[in-house]
C-alpha cells in the first residue's frame, strides 16, 4: 500500500494541556513523496478536526482524496496531521476541557502549517495550494492565515479554502480583525459549506463551547468579497458525511 503523504506535527503538543513540547515546525511523511509534488500544477491539503489520532487523520486524507478523484480532481491531495486527540475528548464530562485544549493546539499549529506553505512555495512558486478544513481544522486554517499575513510576500499565497462543519465563529469573514487577512492571503475564494442540521455544532453552540459556529448557520454581517457559502445537508458532523455533499472541486 502506498503511504498517505502528510505534513505532521504529532507529538509536538501536550494532549492534556496544549503545552508546546517540540519547537521544530513539522516533519514530512514519506519525505520522498513531497519531492514528486514539486512539478505539480497544484496541491490540496486536508486538515482534520478534533478527536483524530494518527490513523484517524490518515482516514480523513484518504476520504478527501477519493472524493476529489471522483469529482475529477487529478492533483496531489495530502494531509496535515496534528495533535487533536486531546485527553478525554470522547467523554461528555471532559468535553469542554478537551475542546479548549484542542483549540489551543489548533491555534498553535497555524505557525506549523504556515511555515510548510512558505517553505513549499519558496521551492515551488508556481504550484497553487488549496486547503480543506473540517470542524476544528477551520481554526488551524484561520491561524495559518494569521501567521502568513505577517509578511507582505505571502499575499495571495493560498489559492482557495473550503470549510466543512467549521467551528470558527460566524463573524470571522466580516470582522475587521480577520476579514482583511482572509482577503489578503487567499487568492481566489473561501467557500464555507454550512449545515443548520449539524448536531455537534448545534450542541457546541447551545453549550456556549463555540458561540455561533460558522458551519452551523453561515456568516453574519457583511463578509469579504472572496467569501462564499453553500447550504448543505450532511447526515451528521463526520467528515465522511460532508465529503458526500461536496459536488464540485475546485
Amino acid at each position: 500500500m502506498i503511504p498517505v503523504a502528510r505534513i505532521s506535527t504529532r507529538g509536538y503538543y501536550d494532549l492534556t494541556t496544549g503545552k508546546t513540547l517540540k519547537s521544530n515546525s513539522y516533519f514530512l511523511y514519506p519525505k520522498k513523496n513531497f519531492k514528486k509534488f514539486s512539478n505539480s500544477k497544484e496541491i490540496t491539503i486536508m486538515i482534520h478536526g478534533l478527536r483524530n489520532n494518527n490513523a484517524g487523520a490518515v482516514a480523513k486524507i484518504v476520504l478527501a482524496k477519493n472524493r476529489l478523484r471522483k469529482l475529477g480532481y487529478s492533483y496531489p491531495v495530502i494531509g496535515f496531521s496534528y495533535d487533536s486527540n486531546t485527553t478525554g475528548a470522547h467523554l461528555i464530562k471532559h468535553a469542554k476541557r478537551a475542546l479548549s485544549v484542542g483549540q489551543i493546539i489548533a491555534k498553535k499549529n497555524g505557525r506549523n502549517l504556515g511555515k510548510f506553505i512558505e517553505d513549499f512555495k519558496e521551492q515551488n512558486p508556481k504550484t497553487k495550494i488549496r486547503l480543506i478544513g473540517h470542524s476544528l481544522g477551520s481554526q488551524v486554517i484561520l491561524s495559518t492565515i494569521e501567521y502568513l499575513a505577517k509578511k507582505k510576500q505571502n499575499d495571495d499565497i493560498i489559492e482557495s479554502v473550503y470549510l466543512f462543519g467549521a467551528s470558527i465563529t460566524d463573524d470571522v469573514p466580516s470582522s475587521k480583525k480577520y476579514g482583511t487577512l482572509l482577503q489578503k492571503i487567499i487568492h481566489k475564494k473561501i467557500i464555507n459549506h454550512y449545515a443548520p442540521s449539524d448536531d455537534v455544532l448545534k450542541w457546541a453552540d447551545s453549550e456556549k463551547y463555540v458561540p455561533g459556529p460558522i458551519g452551523l448557520n453561515g456568516a453574519i454581517g457583511k463578509p469579504i468579497s472572496k467569501y462564499h457559502q453553500k447550504l448543505v445537508h450532511p447526515k451528521n458532523h463526520r467528515f465522511a458525511s460532508y465529503a458526500l455533499v461536496l459536488n464540485s472541486f475546485p
